[in-house]
């Protein structure tokens, strides 16, 4: 039985993607002001990880009502409240935001008889910590690092693997994609906290991934086609490659959904954050870090 391999773009396409270049580039950096402007004007809606808070882990006798528990330690007023399961049905994880570190031991006692007084559940509390605002800045200094550590590191990578111009090209690039996934969040008004790092990470991871296929074909087609123009080879290279571009983001795609919508309260900003981040990293790759290069055509290219 022969076998045919899947395909979602014909084998043999010749979009003019350089045509778009000054298009994208505009359209790119009037992106990045924007989201710029909006992270200083509007900052971020950091979550316990970052504002501080409480933390509390509880097993109950039975399967408790987590709508029911979640509203009322919500009209508590005390702030922000996430209740979700962890291993099993019976196991709680609270937690509750808070920027003042001297409510944080009169919230705890108030949540104990809050959860005591409504709810007529055995409740075993095996773990209770807080989170004051000071360790917060710490986690905030350190996602920054990691983010600028992994600029630096996949930089580096590019650079020896193919030359000093992709690596500038990649970096614009994530650059670009860290700034509007930062953009995003911003306006979303989601939970900013240590899955938005890690969301960021996997955006990066992501982009870089399809940014060095398509870079790794140009390579090929300097070799090859030496002679063509810089534009014709970067063209005829994201044409080749689209294919593969195409059924890699669309599969990462319809798993991501599935985290979207039925991965649960716990995990939907970061779902959401890295479903808009592969679009953006897919857009980055063929609009921004390939047609980058030609800024370097006085440049020999291995």
């Amino acid at each position: 039985m022969q076998l045919y391999p899947l395909r979602l773009v014909p084998l043999k396409t010749n979009f003019d993607f350089m045509n778009f270049k000054k298009v994208s580039y505009s359209l790119s950096v009037a992106l990045t002001v924007l989201c710029i402007a909006c992270v200083a004007i509007y900052k971020f809606n950091f979550g316990i990880d970052f504002a501080g808070g409480i933390s509390m882990e509880v097993r109950t006798n039975e399967v408790p009502d987590l709508p029911k528990m979640r509203e009322v330690l919500t009209n508590l007023g005390i702030g922000e409240v996430v209740l979700q399961n962890f291993g099993s049905d019976r196991d709680l994880s609270i937690r509750v935001g808070s920027s003042s570190e001297d409510s944080l031991m009169k919230n705890i006692e108030l949540i104990k008889k809050t959860l005591k007084d409504n709810f007529s559940y055995e409740l075993d509390y095996r773990k209770v910590d807080f989170v004051g605002p000071q360790v917060g800045k710490q986690l905030i200094q350190s996602g920054a690092m990691a983010m600028i550590f992994s600029f630096l590191a996949i930089m580096v990578y590019v650079w020896i693997r193919f030359e000093w111009q992709f690596g500038v090209g990649v970096l614009i690039a994530l650059v670009h994609d860290v700034i509007l996934a930062l953009g995003f969040m911003s306006i979303t008004r989601f939970d900013f906290n240590l899955s938005t790092i890690a969301a960021i990470l996997t955006i990066i991871g992501y982009s870089v991934n399809d940014s060095v296929v398509i870079y790794d074909r140009i390579r090929e087609n300097l070799r090859k086609f030496g002679k063509k123009p810089i534009d014709e080879i970067i063209n005829l290279s994201v044409n080749e490659t689209l294919s593969r571009t195409t059924l890699t983001v669309l599969t990462t795609l319809l798993a991501n959904l599935a985290l979207v919508f039925f991965g649960g309260e716990a995990i939907h900003s970061f779902s959401v954050l890295v479903f808009f981040g592969i679009l953006i990293g897919t857009y980055s790759s063929i609009f921004i870090s390939a047609p980058i290069l030609t800024l370097f055509t006085s440049k020999k290219f291995r």
